[in-house]
């Protein structure tokens, strides 16, 4: 009787040993990082696949290197889990743990565009047109021609002709068979989120339309990549619009040359003289539209311009980052261009 006893406590222990020896083990691998070679690949996982069978997958890939226990985990633990279909990228090292969890999004290959800000409708159908190829393939000419799609913001711009300045410059990211529709849809929509309600409220209060603030901010956006001195330049914009004085940007003869098919990265002396309606050296107010997608600063910059007599500006070469020296009088401005065109001669 004692011997049984003995015997019993024996087994007892020995199955509370393996079993918690099976316990580490079991925990240990599912938790362990492992590295493997794939991180910069998809791997596919189709529709319908047995959850066996995607690890199968993943262990032929090194990802899991530990199947058994992940099985066994999986099994016990998140029987009724389901593993979506996708292509995932698996980072290095991973946990089997870590696998399972990506494994629930169902993630789909993606493509992520950047478009900067000042980007105009030109730059950004070349940019979408390239990275985004449609069955069948599209060309610049034809995403430039869904540019013309005005339904998008008729609500907010019924005198738009193309959604010019309406394409919100940022980075995005988006399944690889997204059409380029979807793309310049998303793009308009991304406008939308960025514009927030009270500015609204703050173009009505300076008199301007909101396309009117949209054309300034496509401006400002090509004028100064300085976010701190956005609003002096768009002082010196507003300050000319009061006084009836052309504004003479020459990124508007630059978008000429683009409108025109004939941009060829270099100002020509013709591009400044031609008769335009969107030539600022030439005509008084505003271009008919936007030149570029502002972003947000310049957005604020349009609605909020500091308070200046500055009707004028010149690149600022000595701090050399793009901002400016702001005049007020013809005088000050002609000895800080003088000094500007002594340092470009200075760089030929």
């Amino acid at each position: 009787m004692k011997f049984a006893r003995r015997l019993l406590l024996f087994i007892f222990g020995l199955m509370v040993v393996v079993a918690g020896g099976f316990a580490f083990w079991l925990y240990n691998s599912v938790h362990t990082a492992v590295s493997h070679d794939h991180a910069a690949d998809y791997i596919t996982i189709d529709n319908g696949l047995a959850s066996n069978r995607i690890l199968d997958i993943l262990e032929s890939k090194q990802v899991i290197q530990a199947p058994l226990a992940t099985k066994i985990y999986l099994r016990v633990f998140h029987r009724d889990e389901r593993m979506e279909a996708g292509d995932y990228r698996f980072p290095s090292p991973i946990t089997p743990l870590e696998v399972l969890e990506l494994l629930k999004d169902g993630k789909k290959r993606t493509q992520t565009v950047t478009i900067p800000e000042g980007w105009t409708r030109f730059d950004i159908a070349e940019r979408v047109a390239s990275q985004f190829p449609a069955e069948p393939p599209v060309t610049d000419e034809e995403v430039l021609a869904m540019m013309d799609d005005v339904s998008l913001i008729r609500d907010i711009d019924p005198e738009a002709g193309n959604l010019e300045g309406y394409l919100y410059p940022t980075t995005y990211e988006f399944a690889l068979e997204t059409p380029p529709k979807a793309v310049i849809n998303k793009m308009v929509e991304q406008f939308r989120s960025v514009w927030r309600p009270e500015w609204d409220e703050l173009a009505r209060k300076i008199g301007r339309t909101k396309r009117e603030i949209v054309v300034i901010a496509s401006l400002i956006e090509k004028e100064s990549k300085v976010d701190s001195e956005r609003a002096l330049v768009s002082s010196v914009i507003y300050n000319r619009l009061e006084q009836g004085i052309p504004l003479g940007i020459d990124a508007t003869n630059v978008y000429i040359a683009k409108m025109l098919g004939r941009w060829d990265k270099i100002l020509h002396k013709s591009d400044l003289e031609i008769d335009h309606p969107y030539n600022t050296r030439k005509i008084q107010g505003l271009p008919p539209g936007p030149i570029g997608s502002p972003g947000k600063s310049a957005f604020e910059a349009a609605l909020q311009p500091a308070q200046t007599d500055y009707i004028y500006y010149v690149l600022n070469v000595e701090a050399n980052d793009g901002s400016h020296h702001f005049y007020a009088t013809a005088s000050e401005f002609l000895k800080g261009k003088a000094a500007y065109q002594k340092w470009l001669a200075g760089q030929r």
